[in-house]
């Protein structure tokens, strides 16, 4: 059954179009706050949000709904995604919102929902509050006297740093490290350079002056040179770039070298798995993941388990079989003893921990592995289903008999726009660069059939 608002994370889109506007947000208000009501409680619902312009827009039109149907609503301003999903439980709440697009540009906006749990949404869940949105809302109205209040959260702020710095082990601190702090002009703006510097590193901060249409521009985790930049100029010992809404992280060593989220999670699984504290013995990664990770973690005894892309389903597997680090390549690291979600804070932190406990430079102590060449391309097609032509069918066999047991091979379609991503990895460099380019080849060829 296709979607009629909801994608792979939320509903997201371009602000002041559908269904980004203030009416659909009005209508997710009162269908979701219909749907987390049980019991003759008063329910309440917290609501966070990044720098985007259309925050303010969007914030207003979730309250009038969410109130309409007899909620009542904490305002946290803004604050990172898994800050809300932590204060969605912490304040015992039926719901958690928070409004962002993440890394997209300002001129996107999204919501994402939260379980009383702090967990997105389900499939099963998400189809039931669209049919609410699409049906008549005046059922949905509370009477005049169980409307409900919208209360601002004063404490969120400090609620939040408090959390992230009691994830660090007990007495570790960040004295002497001289840390850069890119907050993508985003969500964690103020509360991720304050948990750094009271925790004692001397911290340099860019990306902290958001205007409403500043948010990822040139900066941040999909933009990290001028966190690179400033890394060198300073000589700090470590660079940390989070995203817009602080659910993903990227790591710069002292040389001006990039950290992903695969080296991230084989530094974490390592040390917890030193530690004692890593369960199901080994991690969760998405099909992205490098094939350099899977056989270090082999190396060191641990699993790896694939999912598709998404953080989502990194936690679905997570919560099924029982592990707690997880993530993806891009820096959405979810470690489920802390969060419910990726944050890119307390991942950072937990890569600190290891820099102290060792005494190491970050470049030794990030560098885990080395990863096996990668060749990803994006194939662009206006319709039909070129994988099913017998043209790409057969240059995806030819390439799994070539690649045999030295390499990767991951096709997909993407999950927002009519684009076929073909990603392979392998020991031989130029024969995945052939691979590729003979099954990207036969894309293009069958989409212009």
């Amino acid at each position: 059954m296709s979607r009629r608002y909801f994608g792979t994370d939320g509903i997201r889109g371009l602000a002041n179009s559908h269904p980004m506007t203030s009416e659909v947000a009005l209508k997710v208000g009162m269908a979701a706050g219909k749907v987390f009501q049980s019991g003759t409680h008063r329910h309440r619902v917290v609501i966070g949000k990044d720098t985007r312009l259309s925050g303010y827009m969007l914030e207003a039109a979730l309250m009038s709904g969410f109130t309409a149907v007899g909620m009542d609503v904490f305002l946290l301003g803004p604050m990172p995604t898994p800050a809300v999903a932590m204060l969605t439980r912490s304040l015992r709440a039926d719901l958690g919102v928070m409004l962002s697009a993440s890394h997209n540009p300002s001129h996107d906006n999204g919501i994402k929902l939260f379980d009383p749990d702090g967990y997105k949404l389900s499939d099963e869940m998400e189809r039931h509050i669209e049919d609410l949105i699409d049906g008549d809302a005046k059922s949905l109205l509370a009477p005049a006297e169980r409307i409900g209040r919208a209360t601002r959260v004063e404490s969120a702020q400090e609620r939040y740093i408090e959390f992230a710095k009691r994830t660090l082990p007990k007495n570790l601190r960040l004295d002497g490290l001289r840390i850069v702090i890119d907050c993508a002009n985003g969500a964690a703006y103020k509360v991720a350079p304050e948990a750094l510097w009271e925790l004692g590193a001397e911290v340099i901060k860019i990306g902290v002056e958001p205007n409403g249409l500043n948010i990822n521009l040139k900066c941040g985790s999909t933009s990290p040179e001028a966190l690179i930049s400033k890394v060198k100029e300073v000589r700090a010992d470590i660079g940390i770039a989070l995203d817009g809404d602080a659910d993903r992280v990227v790591i710069v060593n002292e040389k001006g070298q990039m950290v992903d989220g695969d080296q991230i999670m084989a530094v974490i699984a390592e040390s917890w798995h030193r530690r004692g504290k890593l369960a199901a013995g080994g991690i969760v990664a998405t099909v992205m993941s490098n094939l350099g990770l899977e056989r270090y973690l082999k190396g060191q005894g641990l699993s790896l388990a694939r999912t598709p892309v998404g953080d989502r389903y990194v936690t679905e597997h997570m919560r099924k079989h029982g592990f707690n680090v997880g993530g993806e390549q891009s820096g959405h690291i979810v470690l489920s003893d802390f969060t419910t979600t990726g944050d890119g804070l307390v991942s950072a932190l937990q890569v600190l921990a290891c820099v102290v406990s060792t005494g190491k430079p970050v470049s030794q102590v990030c560098h885990r592995f080395d990863p096996l060449p990668q060749v990803l391309m994006n194939v662009r097609y206006a319709n039909g289903k070129p994988l099913e032509d017998s043209r790409v069918v057969k240059a995806i066999e030819s390439a799994k008999v070539k690649l045999g047991d030295h390499g990767r091979l991951v096709i997909r379609p993407s999950g927002t726009e009519p684009v076929i991503r073909v990603m392979a990895e392998g020991d031989d460099e130029r024969m995945v660069s052939s691979v590729v380019g003979d099954i990207v080849d036969a894309v293009r060829s069958a989409a212009a059939a």
